[in-house]
């Protein structure tokens, strides 16, 4: 598998990404400047990590 050639570093602004939610799509753009965000990935139940 090829490695990614646009790592981040400690320190590096995020990317804008959007993700669905239970209220609409919600941009990371948004909350830019306005607010902390907190990402958090976790596997899903009963799969392999």
């Amino acid at each position: 598998m090829p490695r990614p050639t646009n790592l981040l570093k400690v320190g590096d602004e995020a990317p804008d990404f959007t993700l669905p939610s239970t209220q609409g799509s919600i941009a990371l753009s948004s909350y830019r400047g306005k607010k902390n965000v907190v990402l958090a990935f976790f596997p899903a139940a009963f799969t392999p990590v």
